[in-house]
């Protein structure tokens, strides 16, 4: 059982990235406008969510992300710490895969660094209010018994268009796009921060959601 778990949080991680970055790619290969690249890129990426939620939700709850894992095993229990730690670890290395595989996919150095600097206090204050916003999304329609993958996809399509860091919001999926030099990559020098913030907007997150959602009348 918990092999599946693990193999789904890593395998739903890893094709994450690679629809992020493979669609990044794909779309500069069409298109010289910006606009135009992040729509297609913003756009597979929701898609790719919805499905891979559904499809790997009742195996580990598809969380595809550390600081959902985290603020799930805090607020509903259920599993040991030990647990959470290989979820997490099966995230990042989904992460790093997925990116490598969506490499190979264009003909790119399946190994290579992202030389893409993504910086300044705007884009770090992004990432903590695009994590507030999916984990209320998640806890929400939890409560709500609401379609998740469905609120999710469209968060992320929409938060693309209104963060100026186009929402990773995903510590593991930032550390994976380090290893693309293509249109969704980071560099490694803007990572660390971001994901700082990531789990900055976490602990807020993680507030809000408590009294909202958890925390009964």
């Amino acid at each position: 059982m918990l092999l599946k778990r693990h193999l789904a949080e890593f395998l739903g991680t890893a094709l994450l990235v690679m629809a992020v970055v493979g669609s990044g790619i794909m779309a500069t290969n069409l298109s010289d406008d910006v606009g135009i690249q992040l729509l297609a890129n913003a756009m597979a990426t929701g898609g790719a969510l919805f499905g891979l939620i559904t499809i790997f939700g009742p195996v580990s709850g598809a969380s595809f992300n550390p600081v959902v894992s985290v603020i799930g095993h805090l607020l509903d229990g259920g599993g040991t710490v030990t647990r959470l730690v290989a979820d997490i670890v099966s995230q990042f290395a989904g992460a790093v895969v997925g990116c490598w595989v969506a490499n190979a996919m264009f003909s790119r150095p399946w190994l290579e660094t992202s030389t893409k600097v993504r910086t300044g206090g705007p884009q770090w204050f992004s990432e903590a209010v695009a994590v507030v916003g999916l984990v209320l999304i998640i806890r929400g329609g939890i409560r709500a018994k609401a379609n998740v993958a469905a609120m999710v996809a469209g968060w992320i399509v929409g938060a693309y268009w209104f963060t100026s860091s186009t929402s990773i919001a995903n510590p593991a999926v930032a550390f994976g796009r380090m290893f693309s030099d293509s249109f969704a990559g980071i560099s490694p020098g803007s990572t660390p921060m971001f994901i700082v913030m990531q789990l900055a907007g976490g602990i807020v997150a993680f507030v809000f959601a408590r009294i909202l959602f958890d925390g009964g009348e």
